[in-house]
């Protein structure tokens, strides 16, 4: 297993280039899960408990497992990342981290400190390593922020327009396909059967959800960034998208007069067919884009008399 690599003004002691890189991490990830545990012990639970008990949010309980295996799987390059620790910014990273929770602390905003926790993670990072291994991992330290629940204020201004959007999408596809549709506010009525979209059929969860998958995806497929940054800004329209499309199925059952039918497809069918769709839809998109791009024309072969040779015209 190849070792690390200090830099020639290194003034490391001899063992130091002798630590093997799996040992290194495992004891640096042991060192920083229990100062974590142990600063931030009661941010964590609570924020464990809140994403199990919140449906909107539940995604949020397998980023931190989607982490470690995207740092599991850049275990090679980190391997040869020159650990040179940055103090300086490391420290100054982790001041500002706990500036953010004294701020939550005393505002009574449990946001900010949950935001410290992912910067405070950010802070030992580049303290330990330095900011080559940092800048290898940005896109990793960034992708914990998805764990974290919104802001209620922010919640509530995406949550109830999500809602009245999906009401109002609902009923002209339904009326498009020729069913009788009155709506009373987010209550619609579909040839006599009643259905409410409540504030769970606004589409926040699935939209949450179709966010962590398109991030992770950017992450490991092989593509120019621009590549990547359509792809996660297009889970957007594709979770309400799809959102929608689990709607007009369910209100179209419910006029139908399956109600059983319509129950299960929305809370068990529709929540687990969604997700494999939003899926296919992003895999869909990458060879869209992939058609899209023309590769550089190739060079000319050269004659021997040192003149390109003509490329035949189809």
């Amino acid at each position: 297993m190849a070792k690390y690599r200090y830099p020639s003004d290194s003034k490391a002691r001899p063992y130091l280039a002798a630590v093997d890189p799996l040992v290194f991490w495992i004891a640096v990830g042991a060192a920083s899960l229990g100062a974590m545990a142990w600063a931030y012990g009661s941010i964590i639970y609570d924020l464990a408990m809140e994403l199990k008990r919140d449906e909107n949010y539940s995604v949020g309980l397998l980023v931190p497992f989607v982490a470690v295996y995207l740092v599991w799987r850049e275990r090679a390059a980190l391997g040869a990342c020159r650990l040179r620790p940055s103090w300086w910014a490391g420290i100054g990273l982790l001041l500002v981290a706990q500036a953010v929770r004294f701020y939550g602390l005393v505002y009574l905003f449990e946001s900010a400190m949950r935001y410290a926790l992912v910067l405070t993670i950010a802070g030992l990072v580049l303290m330990v390593t330095g900011w080559q291994a940092f800048r290898r991992l940005a896109w990793v330290l960034l992708f914990l922020f998805l764990m974290i629940p919104l802001p209620g204020r922010i919640h509530n201004l995406i949550s109830s327009p999500l809602q009245s959007q999906a009401t109002t999408g609902a009923v002209f596809l339904l009326e498009l396909f020729g069913a009788t549709v009155h709506r009373a506010g987010n209550v619609l009525t579909v040839n006599g059967a009643e259905m409410a979209v409540a504030e769970a059929c606004s589409g926040l969860r699935m939209l949450t959800a179709f966010v962590v998958v398109a991030a992770t995806l950017a992450y490991l497929v092989n593509r120019p960034r621009w590549q990547k940054a359509v792809l996660l800004a297009s889970s957007v329209p594709i979770a309400i998208a799809c959102n929608l499309a689990r709607l007009v199925i369910t209100a179209a059952l419910f006029g139908a007069g399956y109600s059983k039918a319509a129950e299960t497809f929305f809370h068990d069918f529709a929540g687990l067919a969604m997700m494999p769709l939003a899926v296919f839809i992003l895999a869909g998109e990458l060879w869209l884009m992939k058609k899209l791009v023309i590769p550089d024309e190739k060079s000319a072969p050269a004659s021997s008399n040192g003149r390109s040779k003509a490329v035949p015209q189809a």
